[in-house]
């Protein structure tokens, strides 16, 4: 096909980017919504014997196009569109930036993946194919060829059903004097190389050759024929991975070993248990503590630290437990992995105020025109960038900026302000400026990357769309709810109108819609909202996939501002019971869901069956996570509230006391959480008539709160006003009375 063919009148091919048996893969452009995509063009298809086969042909290949459009999964790469063009069956996708898993061995010199990119890639695999199986689906052909690895460290998988078409017209490579249809002997379970019908359990299989090979550099049975491999699968044992390898964690080697058993009823029972069973074995990142206030406060995202975290694949999901932004990578993925061919930037004016000059088409350098960079000096940033990605998946933020901003230095020299690695990293730098706290400087830099992507890529790209939806997040950490607010929408309407409304992205930003609703004291709307959009993504995404439990999570804390507590515990206890299933009852998200069973538990009044279940939440998480953890300390001051609510304040302030200690050595004394805590001491001593010493307690807490927080922040006040308090209790009415004036006086300015 010439390079200019216009498919349906809507699909003009650019460039060839594929070849195999089975057809061709182009990048081309939509000219109906002005995107790029990859069309995967079927070989034609030839005589027949008959025109009935051909029509079933056909008929099967819709049928195997449908399901593969109708799967909605980040881990499952998008189909778009399909149909015939003289002769030639087509598939339309989304355009992938990465390379598959077989062309980052081969890059790499067939060595080994890195230990950490393995789990990685296995769990992101798991969780797609837990996805497709509960909607009933099998690969049949999964392999590396088949993987592909975005540009963020996103996994996708690709040809969902288009192998098994493959089988029906023939051009699957067939191993002589067998008879038996193949797809690629070195990835095939034991009953696929029997003939025999296969199931899910023969994807695991499949699953356990990609992960030996990424584990070790070669398949199990890398043999030198095809008939001496399948033999190796169908009767020889595999060689445990760490004999080739030792650095291996063991618990990796298990699973992979029980993936490749030869019986499928043998294998694990579902890809679910396979993810389960790797979110549980990898290592935990470093913790960013959360504050806590007195009042409801918003909740850091991202992936949750301690014990075990989320699959690697819902990084830029919703996750944790208050989840309000939309995440690390939260987005399609930004550019990251070096050229893959030219970049064209948009027609339009220079900062100088001239046209761009349009690339020559015989590829020769037009005056103005930045030269080629060297491959090796891009192929270097690559590694600079992916490192940086690293230090933000473990924590380490500080770091991670660091690289990024140099890394954009040096991309920017080297590409250009607005190619899409500089602005790449310019995202990832902004990313970690928000993590570490810096809201103001993150919002700057998110606009600048935004403008800049609208001027290279145009309003409505993914990638624009992602800088803006990170600039309402940082607003929202700013307290500028009302333009988070807008942004919000506009970026969602875009979503709408580009992705569609089901699109796990859209969701994304309609939940994030939904939790800035409640922080502009519209509980009504945030409920509704997130109630909607739980429905989608439990449509979607399915009813326990850790993005549809984090928007119910949301739903239950919007009930409880509502005051309907009855049905907030109730939700509350679903989400921690359906957490406890899919990730593990050890896992922070289904701790959090515990925490806030005895919230509600305690603004129902039930504060004795509240107290039981602080005291088993505060033994899992000092075991999980240990008995200094920031979420142990919150469980620890939930006990104390509630022992308080019983009548036993001294018992109340001795736990209190204890907490506030180790809350100041871990976090410091001007902590918010310290500061909670020692105002729970305060509260302690009044309770049990000892009023000056609650006075000094209280009074530090406001001296500590204006010096922090400024003077007029809603928390100074309310510790002016529990100090004010505490002197009416000691008879100094007329110091409460003055205490109480300057506390209204801010309250009552105008808002400009």
């Amino acid at each position: 096909m010439g390079d200019s063919r216009l498919i349906h009148g809507r699909y003009r091919l650019l460039d060839l980017i594929g070849r195999g048996g089975m057809g061709e893969v182009w990048r081309a452009r939509d000219e109906s919504l002005g995107r790029y995509v990859a069309v995967k063009c079927l070989k034609p298809l030839g005589a027949p014997p008959d025109r009935s086969s051909a029509r079933l042909l056909r008929e099967r290949f819709r049928r195997e196009a449908r399901v593969a459009a109708a799967l909605q999964h980040r881990g499952v790469t998008v189909v778009h569109d399909f149909g015939e063009c003289d002769g030639v069956l087509y598939l339309v996708m989304e355009l992938l930036q990465g390379r598959d898993l077989s062309r980052l061995l081969e890059d790499d010199g067939g060595r080994p993946l890195p230990v950490a990119d393995v789990v990685d890639i296995a769990e992101q695999v798991a969780e797609a194919l837990a996805y497709t199986h509960e909607q009933g689906i099998v690969h049949r052909d999964l392999k590396p060829a088949n993987i592909v690895r975005l540009a963020d460290g996103t996994v996708k998988l690709c040809d969902f059903g288009i192998a098994r078409l493959g089988h029906d017209t023939g051009r699957t490579s067939r191993l002589t004097g067998t008879g038996i249809a193949m797809g690629t002997p070195h990835y095939m379970s034991p009953e696929q190389i029997g003939g025999d019908e296969v199931d899910r359990r023969s994807d695991l299989y499949s699953l356990g050759c990609v992960l030996y090979e990424l584990a070790t550099g070669t398949p199990p049975f890398d043999l030198d024929d095809a008939w001496a491999v399948l033999v190796g699968h169908r009767d020889t044992p595999p060689e445990p991975p760490r004999s080739h390898r030792a650095e291996l964690p063991g618990y990796l080697e298990r699973i992979i070993l029980d993936l490749l058993a030869k019986q499928p009823e043998q294998r694990p029972r579902d890809a679910r248990e396979v993810a389960r069973r790797i979110t549980a074995g990898r290592t935990a990142p470093a913790y960013a503590p959360a504050a806590v206030t007195s009042r409801p406060a918003p909740r850091t995202r991202g992936p949750v630290a301690g014990g075990t975290r989320l699959p690697s694949w819902t990084r830029g999901m919703t996750t944790g437990p208050k989840a309000v932004g939309t995440g690390p990578h939260g987005t399609p993925a930004d550019p990251g992995t070096g050229l893959s061919g030219v970049w064209t930037p948009r027609p339009g004016p220079d900062p100088a105020g001239d046209s761009l000059p349009a690339p020559d088409p015989a590829g020769e350098p037009v005056p103005g025109q930045r030269p080629e960079p060297p491959p090796e000096a891009v192929a270097a940033l690559v590694g600079r960038h992916r490192a940086g990605l690293s230090l933000g998946r473990l924590g380490r933020w500080t770091e991670a900026g660091e690289v990024h901003r140099a890394v954009a230095a040096e991309r920017e020299h080297l590409l250009g302000p607005d190619h899409p690695d500089t602005l790449a990293s310019r995202y990832e730098a902004a990313f970690a400026l928000s993590r570490t706290g810096r809201a103001a400087d993150a919002l700057r830099a998110y606009k600048q990357v935004a403008e800049a992507r609208i001027r290279a890529l145009g309003a409505d790209h993914p990638d624009t769309l992602a800088a803006r939806q990170e600039m309402a997040y940082a607003l929202g950490r700013l307290g500028r709810h009302v333009d988070a607010h807008r942004v919000y929408a506009s970026v969602l309407a875009a979503r709408e109108r580009v992705m569609g409304a089901d699109h796990p992205d859209t969701l994304r930003c309609r939940h994030n819609l939904a939790v800035n609703l409640g922080r502009l004291g519209r509980p009504e709307e945030s409920w509704r909202t997130a109630r909607e959009v739980a429905a989608a993504r439990a449509r979607v995404l399915g009813p326990r996939h850790p993005d549809t439990l984090v928007t119910r999570y949301e739903v239950a804390h919007a009930l409880g501002r509502l005051g309907r507590w009855e049905e907030a515990l109730h939700a509350y206890e679903e989400v921690a019971r359906d957490r406890a299933q899919a990730l593990g009852p050890d896992h922070p998200d289904t701790l959090a869901a515990r925490y806030e069973i005895g919230i509600s538990l305690g603004r129902l009044g039930r504060s004795a069956r509240a107290l039981t279940v602080y005291r088993e939440l505060i033994e899992d998480r000092a075991r999980v996570q240990g008995p200094d953890h920031p979420e142990t300390l919150r469980a620890r001051h939930g006990l104390g509230v509630g022992l308080g609510r019983l009548g036993r304040w001294a018992e109340a302030l001795a736990e209190a006391r204890q907490v506030c200690a180790i809350r100041e050595r871990v976090l410091g004394p001007d902590h918010p959480d310290t500061l909670v805590s020692r105002r729970e001491i305060a509260v302690g001593l009044g309770r049990l008539g000892r009023w000056a010493e609650a006075l000094t307690e209280y009074r530090r807490v406001a001296a500590a709160r204006e010096r922090v927080l400024g003077a007029d922040h809603p928390d100074t006040l309310a510790s002016r006003d529990d100090e004010a308090h505490c002197l009416g209790r000691l008879g100094r009415t007329a110091e409460a009375a003055e205490l109480h004036r300057g506390a209204a006086a801010p309250r009552s300015r105008p808002v400009c």
